[in-house]
């Protein structure tokens, strides 16, 4: 997606992580507290592990064709273009030099097949990096990678050129200059200015024939790349087919690939249920309803199978579902021929569902052929508050919007049905498991209905506020057809797609009551097919997935169960540690104040709350409210908040999301009024140009959020011609104090203070409650149990050379072990499969909830990598 035109607001190209709908059909793809006791703290917050099947490499049978599933034929292979998605960042994972990749806590590693190191060996005056090459890296022309590829790509990306029609420069601007070393194995890079997060650089690189020139940047690499230095190498893009083929590249020096083609056909998502069923897929991102029929046609695999009408599961999705045995049956009218068109219409129904039902028991055998490796994928979805205009202008409702939020509530209905960790994200910045990740949201408190309706009195948002006081009051008939009118126009939004929350009273309560029912219902396994709250990916819209971005657009699934641990827990910000910069209109010292001080309120003053990451959810006296007796309002108009959210087929789960919310704001007087737009037109038409007051989408989670926090959270500046430069801060909320912050980090050399850095900007971000993140997305994956080390990778970026096929020959334990030409340094292991420690989560024996995952053991996809904290740091 290219940049997009914002009619109260427009985005810049510093850098992009772009927004992709992760429906069927549609394209799918950051620490931070107060404090911290230790610079080298770890998260204690858990994080699934990924599943991938490992298997060592003496395991995996040499050749064979792996048939891995896209969501389209990529329109460029330049990662660097705007158009770029995420099927051209896993073609260039594969035939492409990264210097460094991610393992599977999302840490950069160096990559040994193309760096021997890589370290600071200056830092005053200027900050020189000195990469080492490998010298048996070749470009698949025979040319050895050298400077003259580092220059061509630093001119390309630097910016000063606008010939050059890039997507992101981040980074390349701060270099000064590119030289050769000592020898042609060395390139000297040497900075402007300091930056932290260099490692990020020239991962993809690409060859100076790409690079070199302006027209071989536009259009040289949208079909095809002149040279390669990966484990595989482009052989064809079919855009009729829809496939791309990858071969093994005869020139790569590394451990040669287990397979000898990947092919990449692109399939929509609501097309590979299909697909999977007719066995001309092994590997494929999937949703949950999808996922739910993998189960339970592995359960009834071998056995009898779903009885007639009974579907794969209660309330299947499937066209057989609501079938029973005594519709299949002819009626005693039909039977005594009493009308025959009826007779005859329902002859033609019965074989209809006959059909569909033979159709579906077909694909549900296919189906027993897979298995579900699950994960949570590497990105988390928030609740965007537009803080440009209207109510959420003021932080005070915006803070109150998020305080009575129910997290956790939401993150279980999403990820609980299936066995996920379902713990809320508490960094905009980093994700648990991640080495930079610290809890956050202190900053801005737990759930707590009183505080949040405190802080919309004091905002003077009222029970009665919405009352207009005029001159003289209607009566009899001019009142009835007042009513008329209203009640005409509510139907009329109603038939346009957009519905107002707002229940009451007993309706209300018994709305609520079954809605907490159907949740506690659904706590383990995948829960209903018909159940509108089962979890599921779909209709996810991920920033980052089909633009180029810091991380690879993330779009796999797979599954691995695995215990919630404790949070660790970030102290209050002091109100001496809150910046004049940080306190805007309407600000107030109660949303930062230590121990959760309550906001004050119109009336008495709310007891205060102490706030921690592990504080329960359930209501208590000090937290809890009685909801109030209808809408509030200020100065004669109601405080009505409109909820954008995509109307596809697809997109169930962020409406059901969506509607979840919608009534916890109702409970604090706050009405939204619901507006479904076609999947297309969501993201460009209403939340990049500004037009919602709330919506739902992801972001992708990032090895480098220094460089790539900022445009999303850093304060809108006003731009030349009067527009507001929001870059990629949709939610037009921000202070400079936050952009100061993000400036110093990506200048702080030293990692233990940058860190720091990061975790008071996320704080801040947490206080402007413009961002309020929900829930980690789950990852599903269905693959053939003979695929190998390939899944759902979590953070992990994939090790091509290793993915294959078991050999049913070859048995044992499978531990991952080294690739061959691996090797060690003094700290760190380098080699494809370092034997990781069993997971005492997941066995290889089909797991507890049924999504039948064949593996236990993570991968060694971080193997043949040197991390970045050790003998390359400096």
């Amino acid at each position: 997606m290219s940049q997009v035109g914002a009619p109260r607001g427009r985005t810049c190209s510093r850098t992009i992580r772009s927004v992709a709908l992760l429906t069927s059909g549609v394209l799918a793809l950051p620490v931070l507290a107060a404090c911290t006791s230790d610079g080298d703290e770890r998260s204690k917050a858990p994080a699934a592990a990924q599943d991938v099947g490992p298997a060592a490499r003496d395991r995996i049978a040499d050749g064979g064709t792996l048939r891995w599933a896209v969501d389209t034929v990529p329109t460029t292979l330049n990662t660097f273009q705007a158009d770029a998605d995420a099927a051209t960042s896993r073609i260039a994972g594969a035939v492409l030099p990264s210097l460094f990749t991610l393992d599977k806590t999302g840490r950069p590693q160096r990559n040994p097949d193309y760096l021997e190191s890589a370290k600071i060996i200056e830092r005053e005056p200027k900050q020189i990096v000195l990469y080492k090459l490998n010298q048996q890296a070749v470009w698949s022309d025979g040319r050895e990678l050298g400077a003259a590829d580092f220059v061509a790509q630093w001119r390309a990306l630097s910016g000063k050129d606008s010939a050059y029609w890039t997507a992101r420069n981040a980074g390349y601007e701060r270099i000064q200059k590119i030289e050769r070393g000592a020898n042609d194995l060395e390139v000297r890079v040497t900075f402007n200015k300091p930056y932290a997060d260099w490692r990020a650089l020239f991962s993809p690189l690409y060859p100076k024939d790409v690079m070199g020139a302006p027209n071989s940047f536009n259009d040289g690499a949208r079909a095809k790349l002149k040279a390669t230095a990966g484990p595989f190498q482009l052989k064809e893009m079919d855009r009729a087919d829809r496939e791309i083929t990858l071969v093994r590249n005869p020139r790569w020096w590394g451990a040669r690939p287990k397979l000898d083609t990947i092919v990449l056909s692109a399939v929509p998502r609501d097309k590979r249920a299909a697909a999977l069923a007719a066995g001309t897929l092994d590997l494929a991102e999937i949703d949950s309803p999808v996922a739910e029929r993998i189960t339970q046609a592995r359960h009834n695999k071998g056995g009898a199978g779903p009885q007639t009408g009974a579907g794969p599961a209660s309330g299947a999705r499937g066209p057989v579902a609501g079938t029973t045995a005594a519709s299949a049956s002819p009626s005693s009218a039909e039977e005594d021929g009493s009308d025959e068109e009826k007779a005859e219409a329902a002859r033609e129904s019965r074989e209809k569902k006959t059909r569909a039902l033979a159709k579906y028991a077909k694909e549900q055998r296919g189906l027993g052929g897979y298995v579900v490796r699950k994960s949570l994928e590497p990105a988390f979805t928030q609740l965007a508050l537009n803080g440009e205009t209207g109510p959420l202008a003021d932080e005070r409702v915006r803070r109150a919007v998020a305080r009575a939020l129910d997290r956790k509530k939401l993150a279980e209905a999403v990820l609980k049905p299936l066995g996920l960790p379902a713990n809320p994200p508490g960094s905009h910045l980093a994700l648990a498991g991640q080495h930079a990740y610290a809890d956050s949201s202190d900053a801005l408190g737990d759930q707590n209905t009183r505080e949040a309706q405190a802080l919309l009195a004091d905002a003077g948002w009222t029970p009665g506020g919405a009352v207009k006081k005029d001159d003289g009051t209607k009566a009899g008939s001019e009142a009835d057809a007042d009513k008329k009118k209203d009640k005409d126009k509510e139907k009329e939004k109603g038939e346009n797609g957009s519905e107002t929350s707002g229940t009451s009273g007993t309706d209300k309560k018994k709305e609520e009551k079954k809605e907490d029912k159907e949740a506690d219902a659904k706590d383990s396994g995948f829960g209903s097919a018909s159940d509108s709250d089962s979890a599921s990916d779909e209709g996810a819209y991920i920033v980052g997935d089909n633009k180029p971005g810091r991380g690879a657009p993330l779009s796999e699934t797979g599954s691995r169960v695995i215990a919630p641990a404790a949070v660790g827990q970030a102290r209050w910000l002091d109100d001496a540690d809150v910046n004049a910069q940080d306190r805007q209109p309407g600000g107030m010292a109660g949303a930062y104040a230590p121990g959760g001080t309550a906001a004050p309120s119109a009336g008495s003053a709310s007891p205060s709350t102490t706030s921690s990451a592990s504080a329960s959810a359930s209501a208590s006296p000090s937290t809890s409210a009685s909801p109030l007796p209808g809408p509030l309002g200020k100065n004669g108009k109601p405080l009505t908040l409109r909820f954008v959210l995509p109307s596809g087929p697809g997109s169930e789960q962020l409406r059901t999301v969506g509607q979840k919310i919608a009534r916890m704001l109702d409970r604090i007087g706050i009405r939204t009024e619901i507006t479904k737009v076609a999947d297309a037109n969501y993201f460009k038409d209403h939340v990049a140009s500004g037009d919602y007051d709330l919506a739902l989408y992801s972001w992708p989670a990032t090895a480098y959020p220094a460089t790539d926090g900022r445009p999303i959270y850093a304060k809108p500046v006003p731009a030349s011609d009067g527009s507001l430069l929001v870059e990629q801060n949709y939610t037009r909320v921000g202070t400079d104090h936050i952009n100061q912050l993000f400036d110093q980090a990506a200048s702080e050399l030293d990692e233990k203070a940058a860190r720091d850095l990061l975790r008071r900007a996320d704080a801040r971000i947490w206080a402007a409650a413009g961002s309020i993140p929900l829930y980690q997305r789950p990852q599903l994956v269905a693959a053939k149990p003979a695929v190998a080390n390939a899944g759902a990778f979590a953070f992990a970026a994939p090790r091509y050379e290793d993915i294959g096929f078991k050999d049913p020959a070859k048995s044992g334990p499978e531990q991952p072990q080294k690739s061959a030409g691996a090797k060690e340094t003094a700290g760190a292991t380098q080699s494809s499969g370092a034997s990781p420690k069993e997971s005492p989560e997941a066995s290889p024996k089909e797991s507890a909830d049924g999504t039948g995952n064949d593996s236990g053991n993570d991968t060694g996809n971080d193997s043949g990598n040197e991390s970045a904290g050790e003998s390359d740091e400096q």
